[in-house]
Order: C-alpha cells, then sequence, then structure tokens
C-alpha cells in the first residue's frame, strides 16, 4: 500500500495537469501562505509594488501590470468593492481566471507553477472588492486585466522578485494541507461513525467460561495467558459516490490466536497502527456544464449582446471533508447538443429617438440666396426631451439649411436730405446719400444699378446775410511732435458779414455764440525706439583725471522700455573730465588722528567723509579706486 504522502504526491501531480482547477471559495485561515506559520520572505528579494486608477475607460479588458516569472507572495486587490472584474492570462496567451467574457467562479486555480486563489466578496454589506493571491514563485509571465464595467476602478497590486537571477523551479510546490484549499459544497459527508463493521460494542466468544463456574484444576504446566494485538476490521465508507474519494481503514482489538474482538483495553495503544488515507476508486462522475456569469450588455440601450464563460467539468476527487477537486475536461463528454448558449441578446432600455418638433421657418432674406432653421429635439421612450448625447448624433436631421428666394432687384436707394443748410444766410446746400442696392440686402458697385445716379447735393438760400456775427476758424496747424501723441493748434477771429462783406470785430462780440476750439490731440506716427539719456553726474575725481556717467535708455512712445534703436546712435553713458593737474596742496590741519589708518585705507573707507576728516593724510596719499566701482554701478542702472 502506499504511503499517505505518495498518494498526495499523485494528487499534485493530477492538479498540475488540470488547468485551470475550479474550486470554491476557501477559508482565510486555511491559505498556508497568510498563516502564523509563514517563514518572512527571504533576503534578495525587493517589494514591486503600485495602484491603477482610472476615472472612465472603455468597457472591457484593460492591462495593469506585467508580473515577471520567478515573483512571489503576489497580492492583488480591488480597494472598493464595484462591478469590475479581475483576470489573468498568460505570456503564451492562456487564460487562467475570468478569459474570453466569461467570469470564473471564486477558487483555487493551479497553474504557472502555483496555486491561485480567487475571491469575491458576493455579501451585501462588504466593501472589499475582488482579489488574487498566490504564494509563487511563478514558472512564467503572467499579466493582470480589469473587465471594465462601473467608472473609477482602483486596483492595488504587490509582489516580491529576486534581485538576482533566478530559475525557478516548474514543479509545483504544494503545502500538504493542499486538499483542505477549498470551501465546502452540499454534498452529504460521510460521518466515521458509519463503518463497515460496527465495533463500538466488544464481541465475547461464545466458549468463553462462566466466572461463577468452578474450573477443574490444569493437569501438568499451567496453560500461557492469552494475548491480544490490533487486526484490520475494514473501512469508513468512501468519501464519494463517483470518481475518486477517501477512506480510512478501522482497527480492533482481537485475541492472538481465535481472532475474536475483545475489549481495547486488552491491546496496547501505543502499538495500535494510525490511521491512514486510502483512494477508493468509483465509478467516473460524469461531466457537467460550469456556466459562468453573463457580461454587461454590449449596448447601454437598443439591442445587443452579453456573453458568458461555458466550461465542461468534471469531479475527480472528492475529499472527507466534503470538498471536491474539480477539472476541465473535453466539451464532448457533456454533450455538445446540449451546450449551454454563450451569447444572448439583451437590451437595457429603448434608445431614444430625434423628433422634429417645427415646420421650416421662413426664409432669412427677402431675395437671393438664405437659410432657414427648424427645431429637432432627442426624446426619450417615455416623451421626455434628453440631452443631445442620449441620441445618435449621426443620425440627427438637419436642423439648417439653405433656401433660395430668386434673383434680387437692383435699384437707387436714397437717404433724406438733410435738414439744415451748410449756410446760416445766403446761397447754402444740402446732401443725400445715394446706393445701388438689391431689396435692402446687398450693396451693390455704382455702376451696377440701371439708370442715372440721383443727386446727392442741392443749393439752399437763408435769405441775405446782414451784419450777423460768426465765428471764423482758420486751418489746423502743424502736429507738435513729429511721432506719437502731440497738440496741434488753429486760429479763430470774429467776423461780421454784412451782404458778403467780412470785418474782422473783437472777439468780445462773439462770446455770446459757441466759441470753437482752438486745439487738438494729433498722433502722426508712432514713435517706435528713441534713445534717452539723464544728466551727467559729478565728476570722479576734481583734477588728474576723472570719469562722469549718465543712464541712456532705448525708449518706445516716450514710455515704455523699446529694443528698435540703432546700438550705433546710441549716446555716449561716460565720459572723462577734470583732465587737469593735479596740485598738491600741503594742509598742516590734514594729518592722521588714528595709529590704524593704513587699516582704514585698505578697507577702502576713505569715501566716507568722517573716515576722510580721522586719516586725513592716509586716505589723502591713497589712490582713487572708488571712481571706478562708482561708475561700473551707473552703468549697470
Amino acid at each position: 500500500m502506499a504511503g499517505p504522502w505518495q498518494r498526495l504526491g499523485g494528487a499534485l501531480s493530477l492538479l498540475q495537469l488540470t488547468l485551470p482547477i475550479c474550486l470554491l471559495y476557501p477559508p482565510l485561515s486555511a491559505l498556508p501562505w497568510i498563516t502564523g506559520d509563514t517563514k518572512p520572505p527571504p533576503q534578495g528579494f525587493e517589494v514591486v509594488m503600485g495602484t491603477f486608477s482610472r476615472h472612465f475607460l472603455s468597457i472591457g479588458y484593460h492591462k495593469l501590470v506585467e508580473i515577471p516569472a520567478g515573483a512571489q507572495n503576489i497580492s492583488i486587490q480591488e480597494t472598493t468593492k464595484s462591478r469590475n472584474y479581475l483576470a489573468l492570462k498568460t505570456q503564451s496567451g492562456v487564460s487562467i481566471i475570468n478569459g474570453n467574457w466569461g467570469i470564473d467562479r471564486p477558487g483555487v486555480f493551479i497553474a504557472v507553477g502555483t496555486q491561485l486563489t480567487y475571491r469575491r466578496p458576493n455579501e451585501i454589506r462588504s466593501r472589499i472588492g475582488e482579489s488574487i493571491t498566490a504564494p509563487g514563485p511563478l514558472t512564467e509571465d503572467i499579466y493582470v486585466y480589469l473587465i471594465y464595467q462601473q467608472p473609477d476602478p482602483s486596483v492595488y497590486y504587490e509582489y516580491s522578485v529576486p534581485l538576482y537571477n533566478t530559475h525557478p523551479s516548474p514543479e509545483l510546490q504544494t503545502p500538504p494541507d493542499i486538499l483542505s484549499l477549498v470551501e465546502t459544497v452540499d454534498l452529504v459527508s460521510p460521518h466515521k461513525d458509519s463503518i463497515i463493521e460496527d465495533i463500538s460494542s466488544n464481541e465475547i466468544p461464545k466458549d468463553t467460561p462462566n466466572p461463577n463456574q468452578s474450573v477443574p484444576e490444569p493437569e501438568g504446566k499451567p496453560d500461557p495467558l492469552p494475548t491480544y494485538i490490533w487486526s484490520q476490521a475494514g473501512h469508513t465508507v468512501c468519501s464519494a459516490t463517483c470518481g475518486t474519494g477517501r477512506r480510512e481503514a478501522l482497527w480492533r482489538c482481537v485475541e492472538t490466536e481465535s481472532l475474536l474482538s475483545a475489549s481495547v483495553d486488552l491491546c496496547d495503544l501505543a502499538l495500535r497502527p494510525p490511521t491512514q488515507e486510502e483512494d477508493c476508486i468509483t465509478q467516473p462522475c460524469p461531466a457537467h456544464w460550469d456556466l459562468g456569469e453573463w457580461s454587461e450588455c454590449s449596448r447601454r440601450c437598443g439591442p445587443g449582446t452579453q456573453q458568458r464563460q461555458v466550461i465542461c467539468r468534471q469531479v475527480t476527487h472528492a475529499h472527507a471533508n466534503g470538498t471536491e477537486t474539480v477539472a476541465t475536461v473535453g466539451a464532448e463528454l457533456c454533450g455538445t447538443s446540449d451546450s449551454p448558449v454563450t451569447k444572448a441578446s439583451c437590451q437595457l432600455k429603448i434608445c431614444s429617438q430625434w423628433q422634429i418638433r417645427s415646420e421650416w421657418s421662413s426664409c432669412s432674406v427677402p431675395c437671393g440666396v438664405g437659410q432657414r432653421s427648424r427645431e429637432v429635439v432627442c426624446v426619450g421612450d417615455q416623451g421626455d426631451v434628453e440631452e443631445d448625447s442620449e441620441c445618435n448624433r449621426a443620425m440627427k436631421p438637419a436642423t439648417l439649411e439653405n433656401c433660395d428666394m430668386g434673383v434680387c432687384a437692383r435699384s437707387w436707394f436714397t437717404s433724406p436730405w438733410s435738414r439744415r443748410c451748410s449756410a446760416e444766410c445766403g446761397e447754402g446746400s444740402q446732401t443725400r446719400t445715394a446706393r445701388c442696392l438689391m431689396d435692402h440686402v446687398t450693396n451693390l458697385p455704382l455702376d451696377s444699378c440701371e439708370g442715372a445716379r440721383p443727386s446727392e447735393v442741392t443749393s439752399c438760400n437763408l435769405g441775405p446775410c446782414e451784419k450777423r456775427l460768426e465765428w471764423y476758424t482758420g486751418t489746423w496747424g502743424q502736429c507738435s511732435a513729429e511721432c506719437g501723441n502731440g497738440t496741434q493748434t488753429r486760429g479763430v477771429a470774429c467776423l461780421l458779414n454784412s451782404n458778403g462783406s467780412m470785418e474782422v470785430v473783437d472777439r468780445l462780440k462773439c462770446s455770446h455764440l459757441p466759441q470753437p476750439i482752438t486745439s487738438q490731440p494729433c498722433f502722426l506716427e508712432p514713435c517706435g525706439g528713441q534713445w534717452y539719456a539723464t544728466d551727467w553726474s559729478a565728476c570722479s575725481a576734481s583734477c588728474g583725471g576723472g570719469y562722469r556717467v549718465r543712464e541712456v535708455r532705448c525708449l518706445a512712445d516716450r514710455v515704455a522700455l523699446g529694443d528698435h534703436c540703432h546700438p550705433a546712435s546710441a549716446p555716449v553713458s561716460r565720459e572723462e573730465c577734470n583732465s587737469q593737474r593735479c596740485v598738491t596742496e600741503t594742509d598742516s590741519s590734514c594729518r592722521d588722528q588714528y595709529h590704524n589708518c593704513a587699516v582704514v585705507v585698505q578697507a577702502r573707507l576713505c569715501i566716507y567723509p568722517y573716515y576722510r576728516g580721522a586719516c586725513c593724510a592716509s586716505c589723502s596719499r591713497a589712490p582713487k579706486p572708488y571712481a571706478h566701482s562708482f561708475i561700473k554701478k551707473h552703468l549697470r542702472r
């Protein structure tokens, strides 16, 4: 009989061949890599972590991260519960979890050299989203996807990778309690009290002497005392009614020679064989269709489609604790004629439609080509007006179109004559404007209308002028500025008009009349850039040659800094001054009042009046380097 570890190794080999094996949700405490017995990750690994979050995505699969081969302690977790799903695919394109628009049930999947636990909390009050965990190491790169169906997805991922080159073993390192990593299903679990042979009551042989009966004394040597041993008494009921199950061997205490059952107290408990499990094979379980959840409808309104994953599975092992191991098998075992549909039609609501609410309006012009409009709205299936985005914009009827009202007539149109005569007395004129138009619509060239152009000037006479006072204005003078803003003036005189004879009189006689303006602003052209300079500064030395400086700037329109001035015409900003030779004058009062005046000269403090007076002799003999720094300071400005 094979040992328990050999049988477990065979089961693990079978688990590796069945990809993916869909198990139900395991209890959290059953995961060996998150229990207290898990050793911390070895040194030489680094942790890679990140969070994927977007506001909006298109409905479908979106790759989140690529996890390389050799990765360990893999954890992928939705931060909040949503209607989105996690999915896994190998580098070679094989789907592991939730592939091909099908949604798998939560459980444990064996792939890429490890076991991947897929959880999806179903409690209404639960706020925890989906998760996929695996201890690793991976034997192949895997791609993590998000099946997007709800806005604002957020997925946190974390895994460890070695800092050096490692080659993960292709063999699956499954812990000894791998068979317990499933959730209990609704199966009838055999009770351990139900056995083939009942050994709860000890059988006593019929030929056992009555203790009250007298026993004759043995003749010769007394009989040896009976001995007792443990003997196998059958097995428990197989845990599976189909497929491969498990059963345990049962032991009872028997007398060595007669092999009759005896009290368990007569056998040595230390010599009792350990309880062992072994496979028990019954008839194969029938394959069944495993139906995934339907995906979201492909369209928000109107006829659409939705898909689901349909896989043929078969129970291969039924364990004593009530759990099952399920394998994916060929569709022919389930019967291809009875295969459930994987694609169905769906319709969330009736699509909104465009509705024309008004007839075409009148043309915008009385003649020629114009436009007309009408009202078009988006209406829902209940008759309510909705946003235009709810309807198909490509199918929206036109709301504007051109309209042709025929050729327009071309005629002369004139404005009314001006109401005042150009002269307050004597001969004057009145004016009007003539335009060639097409029914008041288009202003055409003057030669486009037929007929003579109407006159635009006519004479007028308000009577003879007799001793009338009036202001006379001369022509405007030149602008005061060649560029930029300036002013211009004109002369104004008071005239006495007597039957065409003009006489200049005192301006006070016209004071009762509004006096015309004598000056006004003028602007010929922009000045552009022009050089401006400040006054010269004081000379840096009173004799022996010095310098004086001034600031020079290029200004545009006399205000703003400009850069259009010609550099060659720039005024100089520094020039020499006081080049006459210095005459040394002896001043008996110029002497040093302190013994450390040399330090004052080295520190260049002689430019201050206090130090020049305290160290007069030393400062008068010192050079004047401050002039150069003074000049540079002004030049920088």
